[in-house]
């Protein structure tokens, strides 16, 4: 590791860990509450079935298991982390943060702690931090996890987020490199928008504007895609994975062609986990690690958009 205060030549991701919740919840279940067909949500979504957190399973604690999981992955321990910064829009109270009860579960206590809010590209902006924080010498080490509980702030009977928005958690640990392993990000946002994804005042759930939002990521954000890529200095051609919020099959899908690489490898964890929000990229890319469909040092972008309205793309190389 890096001492503290000397700048590193790159950061990495050294390790992957994930936490899904047990309770597996399918389209028939998902379908009656909304009163839609099963096969509707399969066809329009592409969610099979997704994970819903039970009384036990909070924001804090999927997410120090998955934290937990990511340092063993890389063969570390807690103190090699400086900086926890959880990815989360659905902490059941704004006050206190969810980071620093994480940095104590995982036993990295004294270790700074602090939440972002870009809800579904939460994760891809924790990451661009956590890059910047090790490059410049001020952390050795940086954890940065993905956790929802959506289940908590969609009502099940709405048939425009009830059957799409799940729970889980994951997370990446970034450590110093001797050469860059995630490239800048390419991020913005677009606030005059905001109102398409927003939690009601009235209902205390969230309200999506689904047709809007999949014209806006379609079209709008297929340049940060290009952006992202010149970055890092490759053509969209070079890209072998690609890593996109699971927002759902037709935008992954949309997008996907955008790159137009030959034999790039998408993630569609979409359809077995559902939209997981800021926790969607993380567990997308672990699951298309974990089937041997990309290996060490794959370019890899991912690609987390969603309420704000928030976008951020990097490239990553596999770890």
């Amino acid at each position: 590791m890096a001492a503290l205060g000397r700048p590193a030549v790159g950061a990495r991701i050294a390790g992957l860990g994930v936490y899904r919740p047990s309770t597996v919840v399918s389209n028939e279940e998902a379908a009656a509450a909304a009163e839609v067909d099963a096969d509707w949500i399969a066809q329009r979504v592409g969610v099979r079935e997704r994970r819903y957190a039970n009384a036990a399973e909070t924001v804090v604690s999927m997410a120090v298991e998955a934290g937990s999981k990511a340092l063993a992955d890389a063969g570390a321990t807690a103190d090699a982390v400086d900086v926890v910064i959880l990815a989360t829009c659905s902490m059941p109270s704004p006050m206190p943060n969810g980071a620093a009860s994480v940095a104590a579960g995982i036993g990295c206590g004294p270790a700074a702690g602090f939440d972002v809010n870009a809800a579904c590209s939460g994760f891809s902006h924790g990451l661009a931090v956590a890059d910047a924080l090790v490059r410049a010498g001020t952390a050795g080490g940086v954890l940065v996890v993905g956790s929802e509980r959506m289940s908590d702030w969609v009502d099940a009977g709405d048939r425009n987020t009830g059957p799409i928005f799940a729970d889980g958690a994951a997370a990446a640990l970034v450590l110093p490199s001797h050469r860059p392993e995630i490239f800048p990000v390419a991020w913005g946002s677009d606030g005059d928008h905001a109102e398409l994804i927003a939690i009601s005042a009235e209902s205390g759930y969230m309200e999506m504007a689904g047709p809007k939002v999949f014209r806006w990521t379609t079209t709008a954000l297929t340049s940060v895609i290009d952006e992202a890529c010149r970055r890092a200095g490759l053509a969209r051609t070079d890209v072998k994975a690609f890593v996109p919020h699971q927002a759902n099959l037709r935008i992954i899908k949309a997008l996907a062609q955008h790159i137009g690489a030959p034999d790039l490898v998408t993630a569609t964890d979409v359809t077995d986990s559902g939209n997981t929000c800021g926790a969607s990229v993380p567990l997308a890319f672990h699951a298309l690690r974990q089937s041997g469909r990309v290996h060490s040092g794959d370019p890899v972008l991912l690609f987390g958009f969603g309420a704000g309205l928030t976008y951020a793309a990097q490239v990553v190389l596999c770890p």
